[in-house]
């Protein structure tokens, strides 16, 4: 995790608990991983991005939920945390189950950590309002997940539910009583960096990065713990093993590369420059991070397959498709330039990330993992220039780096 310097909010630190909650929560997202070795389809990546999601809005309400009331000094706020592991490991032992077509247990472990959620949110009594509506919502969550146990079209049932979490976690500032009006480009884009009006709804920054920082941690740990005991498997008298063994472990270091150099700081720091707003921070963390941490767990299970005797051709998709999807969700190659032949180059890298998948058709599975590797190694390099140029301007004129890049979403929409 990268210092937080004078420039950044001096917010929290994570508590021991979350990070207690983290490593019981990545079980279940490993478990998502192993659906995808186990069954490698399209299909069966695209149930894994449902099953993914629906874990990851789970682990953004207790993320939202600690950055905002938590405490380590308080045993409630604890209890409510420790609660949620229950539920949350319970689902983690179900998600085949889910995959083979009965999603019970799991739908109900889902309405269980819901219900958690819920109660955390009203206690104390004396909740602000804004607290008592996520109670609500959660509440009409798990009553949707308990819902989807006994009835069929569970994924139905899946979506409103999750739609509607995204709806009211991170509410933003609006005046109550009078009518919505449909805001302009430029109107949303000022209403993103300013800091709310009711400071109950303040994302504390620091914490916040460092929370989602320590989670891709994890994350890429699993594609650590993929290639090692992948490579256990395998006889070490030969090239391939060797291939797939170093291959993997370069890509995992490219992965943290280009998030821990190229992401984290400048995404902090615009949080933290618009007073901590909820809107900002859905664009970046909550939403803004699905991608590549989904993405990371497609870059597991293709390595993954990639290493067995006989690897099948989604193997090197997977892998390709998921640091592409990395690249694109981590922003690290928008240049901030007016030329329009920068976004030309950014579009014909990510396309050439994908079709290094091609590549099997003339090397071994374990070469090509290699030589996405050493190709994801030259693009941290880029992004770290990219990254470092605008970072630079941030710090020097933070107000017009903003109106830029707010320019440029203008002229790309």
């Amino acid at each position: 995790m990268t210092d937080v310097d004078d420039t950044t909010g001096r917010g929290k630190r994570v508590g021991w608990v979350e990070l207690y909650f983290d490593l019981v929560f990545v079980f279940a997202v490993g478990q998502v991983a192993h659906g995808v070795v186990a069954d490698p389809g399209w299909a069966r990546a695209g149930q894994s991005f449902g099953l993914f999601a629906t874990l990851w809005w789970t682990w953004i309400g207790f993320a939202v939920l600690y950055n905002r009331r938590g405490d380590d000094s308080r045993a409630a706020d604890r209890l409510f945390v420790l609660a949620g592991t229950i539920p949350c490991a319970i689902a983690a032992t179900q998600a085949h189950h889910v995959f083979e077509g009965h999603p019970a247990v799991f739908a109900a472990a889902m309405a269980g950590v819901r219900l958690i959620l819920a109660a955390a949110h009203r206690w104390p009594a004396k909740a602000e309002l804004d607290q008592s509506r996520i109670s609500w919502g959660y509440t009409f969550s798990a009553v949707l997940f308990g819902v989807s146990a006994f009835t069929g079209h569970t994924w139905a049932f899946w979506v409103v539910a999750l739609v509607q979490e995204a709806g009211f976690l991170l509410l933003g500032d609006r005046e109550r009583g009078r009518p919505r009006e449909r805001p302009t480009r430029e109107a949303r884009w000022r209403l993103m960096f300013t800091p709310p009006r009711d400071p109950n709804l303040k994302v504390d920054s620091a914490h916040l990065a460092e929370r989602f920082g320590l989670f891709m941690i994890l994350l890429l740990g699993e594609l650590v713990i993929t290639v090692g005991t992948a490579a256990l498997e395998r006889p070490s008298d030969n090239l391939g093993y060797w291939l797939a063994l170093v291959g993997g472990l370069v890509l995992a270091g490219a992965l943290w590369w280009v998030y821990f150099t190229s992401a984290v700081e400048i995404y902090e720091r615009m949080l933290d420059l618009s007073g901590g707003n909820p809107a900002l921070a859905y664009s970046l963390y909550a939403g803004g991070h699905l991608m590549p941490a989904f993405a990371l767990l497609l870059i597991a299970g293709g390595v993954n397959l990639s290493v067995h005797e006989s690897p099948p051709r989604a193997a090197m998709w997977f892998t390709t498709v998921g640091v592409t999807m990395y690249l694109a969700g981590t922003r690290v190659f928008a240049v901030g330039s007016r030329r329009w032949y920068f976004t030309v180059a950014r579009v014909a890298v990510l396309a050439a990330t994908v079709c290094l998948a091609l590549l099997d058709r003339v090397l071994p599975a374990p070469a090509v993992v290699a030589v996405v590797a050493v190709w994801t190694v030259g693009a941290a390099g880029v992004t770290t220039v990219i990254r470092g140029r605008a970072k630079e301007r941030f710090g020097q004129d933070p107000l017009a780096f903003l109106q830029s890049m707010r320019e440029r979403g203008e002229r790309s929409s």
